[in-house]
């Protein structure tokens, strides 16, 4: 009798239940080591550590376990508000933003810029002011010009998440693609990763430099002397330091040698502007010079990855057969997205707080 008379009654106990499945409990999530993260923003990745890039990492592995449960939320973030501003289209930077937030717990706005009073003229500067009187915590925006959201963390309380902005920088895409490449290989310390194609015009690139350079990779860029940035257009294989501030790594034109031997191959998405421009020949020529094959891959290392930033244009960067074969994570990366992104808006937070 006595034991009966302490067992909870069975609303009790489904009530219980039921708040444990809707509230997991937060304290298997990491708490940033004193001196380790000192970042009120994430606008690129030259400024991160290798501790705090491996801090990024560990927290993303632990925010994949809590996507991973049967109810996907914990209330880490409640009474946090993020809002997302757009003023480039996009599919999934910003649909994982948004729902690395909800599973975090946090209120998510969505604006785009088409929608919004910028039609009407108003500056960024007006905007991101409005948005902080609003009450948002986290402002995560893409912008077409280089340096915008540079000029808005200046004008905020808000911490700011650069999720790309023109040719410069997409740290989360960078950290999203290390976490995918780690997740296979382990430790990238002296790993040959390739990335190929318009490195110029490409802010993938930039912030991938900065994280894999970090982290002890051994970098190659490979592309048309035409679309490598000014300074890097080296010697074939030679090392460079560019005069646009990236980090020392090597440049080669030729696709077949830098290849060879890569422990992961990157390939970007070759926009269409780029031809019109007269920055290459033809596409032709340059699905014949650059395109990712079967062929080319098979002189990589067995099992070298393939990475894609998206949107694919497949048949041009990248065969079909590879896209889709088994050594491409693309798809991978896209899922990792949300659970790096999911990590740092915890951090920030954290050090918010």
């Amino acid at each position: 009798m006595t034991m009966s008379a302490n067992l909870p009654n069975e609303r009790e106990r489904s009530s219980g239940a039921a708040t444990l499945a809707q509230e997991p409990p937060t304290s298997t999530l990491p708490h940033p080591a004193p001196g380790t993260w000192h970042h009120s923003h994430v606008l690129d990745l030259d400024d991160f550590s290798q501790e705090e890039i491996e801090l990024v990492l560990e927290t993303t592995g632990t925010m994949k376990e809590v996507l991973a449960r049967q109810i996907a939320r914990v209330p880490t973030l409640r009474g946090t508000t993020v809002v997302t501003l757009f003023y480039e289209s996009s599919t999934r930077t910003r649909s994982s933003f948004e729902l690395a937030g909800k599973v975090l717990g946090a209120d998510v706005i969505n604006i785009a810029a088409s929608a919004s009073s910028v039609q009407k003229g108003e500056s960024l500067v007006d905007t991101v002011l409005t948005l902080q009187a609003i009450g948002a915590d986290v402002l995560v925006m893409r912008h077409p010009r280089s340096g915008a959201p540079y000029l808005a963390s200046r004008h905020t309380r808000a911490s700011i998440i650069n999720a790309g902005d023109g040719w410069h920088a997409h740290p989360t895409q960078a950290l999203l693609d290390l976490f995918t490449i780690q997740s296979h290989i382990g430790d990238v310390r002296g790993r040959k990763v390739v990335i190929v194609g318009d490195i110029t015009h490409s802010r993938v690139a930039r912030s991938n430099l900065w994280s894999l350079t970090t982290m002890g990779a051994q970098v190659v860029v490979c592309g048309p002397p035409t679309l490598l940035p000014v300074g890097l257009e080296g010697p074939q294989g030679s090392e460079v330091e560019s005069e646009q501030a990236l980090p020392p790594l090597e440049v080669e034109t030729n696709l077949d040698r830098a290849i060879k031997d890569a422990d992961v191959v990157m390939t970007l998405r070759l926009q269409l502007e780029r031809q019109q421009s007269g920055l290459i020949p033809s596409i032709r020529e340059y699905c014949n010079l650059y395109q990712v094959t079967e062929e080319r891959l098979a002189t990589a290392k067995p099992g070298a990855l393939v990475l894609h930033p998206g949107p694919v244009n497949e048949g041009v960067e990248i065969s079909l057969g590879v896209a889709h074969g088994a050594q491409s994570v693309i798809e991978e990366q896209v899922a990792n997205g949300v659970a790096v992104r999911m990590a740092l808006l915890y951090l920030l937070s954290r050090g918010r707080s």
